[in-house]
């Protein structure tokens, strides 16, 4: 069966270790777009940490898309309007915002704009992520947070030990009411139980008209077994941890060895 849509993690798999596209990614994807292949983004970042690398690799059309915010969020490639969301409401950002002072790590929420933390000792992880993806980060208390305000996705964040740690006494009634999975070793991504890329990618396959048999996933987190899990053709990274190797169907090599590239010259 030819694959006519490719889902693509980013940090980890797309890009190498410095955040940066490879020349050979580069070439590789832009020629299997221009040959009429369906390249999505498929990302925890927000819309504005994946808008450079749409426009490198000229996927920022009216007629592309991207997955953000691990699938709570599905946008347009050019506009980022939203085509699909499932957020989380005030009272998730209250329930988890007081979770993580009990479990004694930082913590950290979304808007589509914005990055709010209610921590005065404001974690360097936090920092990182507001300047890999260029967010705005904003430290407001919880009692001066706009209880209007929806969020794609909260997040809990800390050394892997601590973490890990925090992640071990997580009430069994959350784990089965959200998504709660790891994006990387430092952070814990919350969602609400219907978003994951795996799901987004699902709603873009059946509004295009793709079998599953058309679709392949590459990815190397915790956070991207879904949606490798739905694909036809599933592509772990050689970095990828050993989960996500265990659910993929073939294995290419690191984000260091330009392996997306690779995979996407063998199959597609």
């Amino acid at each position: 069966m030819t694959i006519k849509l490719i889902a693509i993690d980013m940090d980890g798999t797309l890009l190498n270790p410095k955040h940066e596209l490879t020349e050979k990614v580069k070439k590789v994807i832009q020629r299997v777009n221009n040959q009429g292949v369906n390249v999505i983004l498929a990302t925890g970042r927000p819309f504005i940490g994946v808008e450079q690398y749409l426009h490198e690799l000229a996927l920022h059309q009216d007629n592309q898309y991207c997955i953000t915010n691990n699938g709570s969020l599905i946008q347009n490639a050019k506009s980022g309007e939203c085509l699909f969301e499932v957020l989380l409401g005030f009272d998730d950002y209250l329930y988890f915002e007081e979770l993580s002072r009990v479990l004694e790590v930082h913590f950290q929420a979304f808007t589509k704009t914005e990055m709010f933390t209610s921590n005065r000792d404001i974690s360097k992880y936090t920092i990182h992520e507001a300047w890999m993806t260029g967010i705005p980060l904003r430290y407001c208390s919880v009692g001066d947070m706009d209880c209007n305000l929806t969020f794609p996705k909260v997040m809990m964040l800390d050394p892997p030990d601590r973490l890990d740690a925090a992640i071990a006494r997580i009430p069994e009634k959350a784990l089965q009411q959200y998504t709660i999975m790891k994006s990387s070793p430092y952070y814990l991504e919350i969602l609400d139980k219907r978003a994951n890329k795996g799901a987004a990618l699902r709603f873009i396959a059946e509004m295009l008209g793709y079998a599953r048999s058309e679709i392949m996933a590459i990815g190397d987190q915790e956070n991207d077994l879904a949606m490798l899990e739905y694909s036809g053709i599933s592509i772990a990274m050689s970095n990828s941890i050993s989960r996500v190797k265990s659910v993929a169907k073939f294995i290419t090599k690191s984000n260091t060895e330009d392996g997306v590239a690779l995979a996407i010259e063998r199959f597609a």
